[in-house]
C-alpha cells in the first residue's frame, strides 16, 4: 500500500465497504460522542468520517489529535446506519473505522478558524493565507478559477487560436498606468519595466506572420487597489488576430466568452446576442460606458418640456447655456414622497444641491403629478413628461440639468441608486453587451491638452484623413469594450498598423516623430516592413471569475493577494534592499520628501 494513501478523502463509496484503506489529510474537527470519537478528515478533494472506538488500537492516537493536524489513517470501510447517512457529503454513505493513526504533522493553536466561514479581519487572513485557503469556500473558489481558465483555453483553441508567451522584462509603455521598474545590474542606471499588457508584443507577433495569438497573460500596473482591481498584478485573456475588421473580432470572441459564462453560470441566463451600443448612446441612456443592463432604467432627454417653463431653475439653465440639457431618470414603482426624499438626500450626500423629481399618483380617477417641479411646470407639461417616459400611477422621475459632460457621471450613479433601491435589478442573470465607437481623443482639463481617451495604438475611424481634417475631439476609434453586469470585462481595438498614421496620431497628442521612434521603436520599425491589418482584445480573467463565482472582492478568487495598501503580509513585500543588492544595481535610495 502507498506510504500515505490508497484513496483520497472524497473517493470512498458504498462499493468500497469491507475494504482496508489508507487516507491522509487534515483533521477538520473531532467530535466525542460518549467515548466514541469521530474525526472529519479533509484533503483537497473532500471529506471522510473516521470512527475510533475505545477497543481500537488507534483510539489513543485519536484522543490526542487536534484540529488541522495532518494524520494518516488505516482502517476498514463500513456502511453508515440509515439514520447516520449524510446526504450533503459525497462520502456520506460510509465511514472508516480506524485501526492505526499516525501523526504526520502537528499544528499550533490557529490564529484564525478554518472550520466554517467566519468574518475575520483581513490582515490576519492575508498574513496566514495558507490557513485561509483551507476554508471551504475560498478553496472551492480557487479550484473554480482554474477550471474557468482551462475552459477559456479550450474554447480559444477550438476557435483556431494558438497560445504564445511574451516577455516579462520589457520596456516602459504608455498603457495608462504607472510601470513597475526593474533595475538592470548589467546595464547600470537603466531599467526594464514589467508589462502593463503584452500590447506591443502581440502586435509584433502579427507582423511576424503568426495569426490568432492568445495567452493567459500576467500584467503589472503600479496603481491604487479597489474592489474590482487588485494592486500590482492581474491576469487577462489576451488575444490578437490578423486580417480582421472590428466585426470579425466581436463575432469571433462573443461565442467564446458567452460559452465560458454559460458553462459556469450555474443555470443563470446569459445574454445570447450581445447588443452593440455606441459609447455616446451608452452615456446618454445609462450615464456610464459600462452599464448594468440588468437595471431597466433608461435615461431620456426631456429638455423641451422645461424650456421656457415655470420651473425657472431649469428654464434659465437651458436659456443661458447652448450645451445644457435636462435628463430624466424614470423610476417605476418609485412614486412615493418618502422614496423621492431619500433620493434627494442621497444626491446632497454626493455633493449635489439636490435631485428634482415628479411622482405620479391617482386622485380619484385622475392621474396627477406631484412635487415642486410638477407644480411649477404645470399639468400639461407634467403629463407630456409622463407620456414620454412611459410612466404610470406609483412611478416617479428624477431630473438633472446642465452640461451633460459635467453631470453624466452623477446621472448614471442616480440611475444605479434608483434601480438598486427599488429592487428593479435582476441579479440572477448575466447581461453582456459591447460598447463601441469610443472617442479617440479627450480633453485633459487639468493639463489643458488633448490626450488619448483609451488605447493609443487603436486605428482612428477614418484613418489618416480623419486625423488631418477632423476636430480631434470628434474622431471615433475602432475600439470596443465588453461589459457584464456593470463591469468592464474586456477591452480591445483594431490596431493602427500604418507607420505614418501612427506618427500623426501621436503628434496630435503632442509626441514628436522622434519621440515615437524612440519610445515605440519596435512597433514603428516593424510597421515599415509589411504589417497586416490586425486587431484584438484582452478580457480580465480576475473580473470574469469574480462575476461567475459571485464574489464581492477579487481577494476571494486570488490565491495570494496583497492588502489594500499594496503590501504582501504573507511574504513581507515590498521590503528594503540590502546594501549589497543596491551596490550591485548601482542604486541609492533617496528618502521621500516630507
Amino acid at each position: 500500500m502507498h506510504r500515505y494513501r490508497s484513496h483520497t478523502c472524497a473517493a470512498l463509496r458504498k462499493g468500497n465497504v469491507g475494504e482496508t484503506v489508507r487516507l491522509s489529510g487534515w483533521v477538520h474537527r473531532v467530535r466525542d460522542h460518549g467515548g466514541l470519537l469521530f474525526i472529519d478528515l479533509r484533503d483537497h478533494y473532500g471529506m471522510t468520517q473516521i470512527v475510533a472506538d475505545p477497543d481500537s488500537p488507534a483510539f489513543k492516537a485519536a484522543e490526542s489529535v487536534r484540529g488541522e493536524w495532518v494524520i494518516r489513517v488505516d482502517g476498514e470501510v463500513k456502511a453508515r446506519a440509515a439514520e447516520a447517512v449524510n446526504p450533503n457529503l459525497a462520502t456520506g454513505d460510509i465511514e472508516v473505522f480506524a485501526r492505526e493513526i499516525e501523526v504526520l504533522s502537528a499544528a499550533k493553536e490557529l490564529p484564525l478558524p478554518v472550520f466554517g466561514e467566519p468574518d475575520y479581519p483581513e490582515d490576519i487572513r492575508l498574513k496566514y493565507r495558507f490557513l485561509d485557503l483551507r476554508r471551504e469556500t475560498l478553496h472551492k473558489n480557487i479550484v473554480q478559477r482554474t477550471k474557468i481558465i482551462a475552459e477559456m483555453r479550450k474554447r480559444m483553441g477550438e476557435a483556431g487560436f494558438t497560445e504564445y508567451s511574451t516577455p516579462i522584462l520589457t520596456a516602459s509603455s504608455p498603457e495608462g498606468a504607472r510601470d513597475f521598474l526593474v533595475p538592470s545590474r548589467i546595464h547600470p542606471g537603466t531599467f526594464y519595466a514589467l508589462p502593463q499588457a503584452p500590447q506591443q508584443y502581440k502586435q509584433l507577433i502579427m507582423v511576424s506572420g503568426f495569426d490568432r495569438y492568445f495567452q493567459i497573460a500576467p500584467c503589472f500596473r503600479d496603481e491604487d487597489p479597489r474592489a474590482d482591481r487588485l494592486p500590482g498584478e492581474f491576469y487577462q485573456l489576451d488575444l490578437e488576430m490578423s486580417f480582421v475588421e472590428q466585426d470579425d473580432v466581436l463575432s469571433t470572441m462573443e461565442p467564446v466568452l458567452r460559452g465560458v459564462f454559460e458553462t459556469f453560470a450555474d443555470g443563470k441566463p446569459v445574454t445570447q446576442k450581445f447588443p452593440r451600443i455606441a459609447y455616446d448612446e451608452a452615456m446618454r441612456k445609462y450615464g456610464s460606458d459600462k452599464p448594468d443592463l440588468r437595471n431597466p432604467i433608461v435615461m431620456q432627454d426631456v429638455s423641451e418640456h422645461f424650456r421656457g417653463s415655470g420651473f425657472k431653475v431649469f428654464a434659465n439653465i437651458l436659456a443661458n447655456d447652448a450645451k445644457a440639457e435636462v435628463w430624466a431618470i424614470p423610476a417605476k414603482t418609485g412614486g412615493s414622497r418618502a422614496f423621492c426624499d431619500r433620493m434627494n438626500s442621497w444626491a446632497q450626500g454626493e455633493g449635489q444641491p439636490g435631485l428634482g423629481y415628479i411622482f405620479w399618483r391617482k386622485e380619484g380617477e385622475k392621474l396627477e403629478g406631484a412635487g415642486p417641479i410638477a407644480k411649477n411646470i404645470g399639468e400639461e407639461r407634467t403629463e407630456a413628461v409622463r407620456v414620454q417616459l412611459g410612466l404610470a400611477d406609483g412611478d416617479a422621475a428624477f431630473f438633472v440639468a446642465g452640461d451633460p459632460k459635467k453631470f453624466v457621471s452623477f446621472a448614471g450613479a442616480a440611475r444605479t441608486r434608483a434601480g438598486e433601491e427599488l429592487n428593479l435589478v435582476d441579479r440572477d442573470r448575466f447581461e453582456l453587451c459591447w460598447i463601441v465607437d469610443f472617442p479617440f481623443y479627450e480633453w485633459d482639463e487639468e493639463a489643458k491638452e488633448i490626450d488619448f481617451a483609451h488605447n493609443p495604438f487603436s486605428m482612428p475611424q477614418g484613418g489618416m484623413e480623419a486625423l488631418t481634417t477632423q476636430d480631434p475631439l470628434t474622431i471615433k476609434a475602432f475600439q470596443y469594450d465588453m461589459v457584464c453586469n456593470g463591469f468592464e470585462i474586456a477591452s480591445g481595438g483594431i490596431r493602427n498598423h500604418l507607420p505614418e498614421t501612427m506618427v500623426k496620431a501621436f503628434e496630435i497628442r503632442g509626441f514628436s516623430r522622434e519621440t515615437v521612434e524612440e519610445r515605440f521603436g519596435g512597433l514603428y520599425r516593424a510597421f515599415q516592413y509589411g504589417a497586416p491589418p490586425h486587431g484584438g482584445m484582452a478580457a480580465g480573467v480576475d473580473r470574469i471569475v469574480m462575476l461567475l463565482i459571485g464574489a464581492k472582492n477579487l481577494r476571494e478568487i486570488t490565491m495570494f493577494p496583497m492588502n489594500q495598501q499594496a503590501y504582501d503580509l504573507l511574504m513581507n513585500a515590498p521590503a528594503e534592499a540590502t546594501p549589497t543588492q543596491l551596490r550591485e544595481l548601482s542604486l541609492r535610495v533617496v528618502p521621500p520628501q516630507k
